[in-house]
């Protein structure tokens, strides 16, 4: 329109379409056309008025366009709109075409047309979040270097946990191994202790370790994260699916650590790695003006740390929950350990909540059982009260509840049952537990009497004691046995010595 307006002034001023042309404004011909356009609108009269630019443009109207041949894939726009408001791309909308419609053009008029429906589409627009001070922070991962795991030797990827405050920027970086529930609680523990104060407000993704059921409107929050807010007093806003946008602060933090800290650097180990991250926001992320706020992230964060809610006097006791399943052995199964519960409980679904020292397992929203955490895989811990009655028994039993009995009865049994627990060959602490047993049939008094009769016989056998209580022997007085004539071992029946002897002659 300006060239239009200055072409117009300068026609009222007598120029002709050379002058104008020489003007670079715009060519003899097109100048000749807008001279006839201006005389059929009176636009040329001195007297009246400059039309405005409006008034021109409607004259001039919409340039045409010269036909051309319709693209065989226009009979298509509509299914092609729909196909792409699901989502599906132009290679399988030209493929999907080729085979259920007989398409026989070029991907390249599928493109053309894609490309002609997105012009058509209003522009999107957005509005920048603004946060007052300490209001809220945003947390997400990203990707880390690999590094050597030094508990299987083998190179892993480590994952960076970022959160950035809203208002100042300053941020709090740790790198991990991996994305679990008890590392993102963790995380959060050691993010609040670095601010030294905790935001009114968490701004996450929908990851498993914070968000079990995403949704526009009503997400699911995972059971210890919810345990967490509760414990540090912050709210959990989770964003809406697909929409990394409403935590744009801290991804524009994730991609500067990535492009900014871990380039040109070498680490050593997960520890060396961590140690240069915090010194690299202190003295260098935190001190540079930062692309959005035009201040230092320290400087603001000297502002903004008094606006933050205060940490809790006594931390919050941090744990996981799981859905464990009661075994036959009266155990449940938790990162490759047991842990016992009642044996009543055997089948049923239970709740195992563990923090870092303490494994409690819930029944019906109550405890039934606590544990301190087992330190290695396969290790079992087991309360015996948890047992059946017989295991209970069982197990109580050992040797030492044995030889402490025995002992309580008498001498006789006490050396019997010693005899029988210290065989060399066979394990016979079930015949002690026999001959033990039939106190209660018999009292102490008779099976005293019967341990020592067999020990008389060197019969220290269950069998031997149970057959001389059963048949009452041990009620009859116990003779003492002579190893007379029969010393040791002997063969014979007289003395050796006597076979020598000289009585005489003796003749047959």
């Amino acid at each position: 329109m300006y060239e239009y307006r200055q072409a117009l002034m300068r026609m009222r001023q007598g120029d002709s379409e050379r002058e104008i042309a020489r003007s670079k404004l715009m060519g003899r011909s097109k100048a000749a056309r807008f001279r006839q356009l201006a005389h059929a609108q009176g636009w040329l009269d001195p007297e009246r008025p400059l039309p405005e630019d409006a008034e021109i443009a409607a004259a001039l109207g919409q340039p045409k366009l010269p036909v051309t041949a319709q693209s065989s894939i226009a009979a298509y726009r509509l299914l092609v709109e729909q196909w792409l408001g699901q989502g599906v791309s132009g290679v399988v909308i030209h493929t999907t075409l080729k085979r259920e419609h007989g398409f026989t053009g070029h991907y390249s008029s599928v493109r053309r047309l894609i490309a002609q429906i997105g012009r058509e589409q209003p522009p999107e627009a957005t509005v920048r979040l603004t946060f007052a001070p300490g209001e809220a922070a945003q947390v997400d991962f990203g990707a880390g270097p690999q590094l050597v795991d030094p508990a299987t030797g083998e190179i892993r990827r480590t994952w960076a946990f970022v959160m950035t405050l809203c208002f100042s920027r300053h941020q709090y970086v740790e790198f991990v191994w991996d994305q679990s529930v008890r590392t993102w609680l963790g995380c959060h523990r050691r993010a609040f202790e670095w601010f030294g104060a905790v935001p009114a407000r968490l701004i996450i993704d929908n990851a498993k370790c914070a968000i079990t059921r995403a949704c526009m409107h009503d997400p699911q929050v995972q059971r210890a994260y919810a345990e967490c807010a509760e414990g540090y007093g912050f709210r959990i806003d989770a964003c809406p699916p697909h929409d990394p946008q409403k935590k744009g602060i801290v991804e524009a933090g994730v991609k500067y650590v990535k492009g900014n800290f871990l380039p040109t650097r070498s680490f050593r180990d997960l520890a060396d790695l961590n140690a240069q991250a915090r010194e690299w926001v202190l003295k260098e992320a935190g001190l540079r003006i930062h692309g959005t706020t035009r201040v230092r992230p320290l400087d603001t964060f000297a502002v903004e740390r008094s606006t933050l809610l205060p940490l809790p006097e006594v931390p919050p006791d941090l744990g996981t929950w799981h859905a464990v399943t009661v075994h036959r052995d009266c155990h449940v199964s938790f990162e490759r350990a047991l842990y016992s519960v009642p044996f009543a409980l055997v089948g049923k679904a239970l709740w195992l909540r563990a923090t870092d020292a303490v494994v409690t397992i819930y029944h019906d929203f109550k405890p039934v059982a606590t544990h301190a955490r087992a330190r290695r895989p396969g290790e079992r811990r087991t309360v015996s009260d948890h047992l059946p009655p017989a295991a209970q028994r069982f197990f109580a039993h050992d040797r030492s509840w044995c030889l402490q009995q025995a002992r309580e009865i008498g001498d006789a049994c006490a050396q019997l049952i010693g005899q029988l627990l210290s065989d060399r060959v066979s394990e016979r602490l079930r015949a002690a537990q026999g001959v033990l047993a039939l106190k209660g049939q018999y009292g102490a008094a008779r099976l005293e009497a019967a341990c020592e009769r067999a020990i008389a016989h060197d019969s220290p056998h269950y069998r031997t004691v149970k057959t001389i209580l059963a048949g009452g022997h041990d009620l009859a007085p116990l003779r003492t046995v002579t190893p007379e004539p029969y010393a040791g071992r002997a063969r014979f029946a007289r003395a050796t010595a006597s076979l020598f002897e000289d009585d005489g002659p003796t003749f047959h």
